[in-house]
């Protein structure tokens, strides 16, 4: 949604609603833990009266936990905060799940693969950066395919059922590798709302 044309926020949702996408990514900053700022809970809510299809809200935030009840509120249908932005996240995803939507955690590109591993097991989605959070448009860190590998063995070892989302320079050219390397889910900002049809981008990028 960080690529559409916000003035036209209706046309954005009808578009999606007809396409063949299956969730549409929310991208939340709020300028201390990215030197961005998106939009926050009137334009969420806002979006959620048009858009039937599953509001996959990405918070780029300080204190997730103490907004968390506040997006359920307003329409997410999936949660996913930074790890490095959270003092405790096991607080943030235990709250998430009270609130009875999907959970999900995040890192940016410095930060180790590692690190999510005691909670694979209690996520729904292990988002990967594959760009620096902050800004839509950038170019794909192609590292990122390693650490997709790392993640997709962490997540095989503990027995784990968790969805690998990736978000940041994905295109139609690596979006077939990126399939092959085990993603599930890709978010595609710039090159669906930049594209001349955005409905059959979408169905290209699904068909790769």
């Amino acid at each position: 949604m960080l690529a559409a044309d916000f003035a036209n926020l209706q046309d954005m949702c009808e578009m999606i609603n007809h396409s063949e996408a299956e969730w549409l990514h929310v991208d939340v900053m709020d300028g201390v833990f990215v030197p961005n700022i998106s939009f926050g809970f009137p334009v969420i809510e806002a979006v959620k009266k048009h858009c039937n299809k599953m509001l996959d809200v990405h918070i780029m935030i300080v204190n997730p936990e103490k907004y968390v009840a506040r997006f359920a509120k307003v329409g997410a249908g999936m949660l996913t905060f930074h790890y490095e932005a959270a003092e405790n996240p096991q607080q943030v995803i235990d709250q998430i799940r009270a609130e009875g939507i999907k959970v999900g955690i995040t890192i940016n590109p410095d930060v180790p693969v590692s690190v999510l591993e005691p909670y694979v097991n209690q996520v729904d989605m292990v988002l990967l950066m594959t760009v620096f959070a902050g800004y839509g448009g950038q170019k794909f860190i192609e590292e990122s395919y390693n650490r997709i590998d790392e993640l997709r063995e962490i997540i095989k070892r503990n027995n784990a059922h968790c969805l690998i989302e990736v978000d940041g320079g994905v295109t139609l050219e690596n979006a077939p590798k990126l399939f092959k390397h085990g993603v599930n889910v890709l978010v595609a900002g710039s090159t669906v709302f930049k594209a001349s049809d955005a409905g059959k981008m979408i169905l290209d990028l699904l068909n790769t």
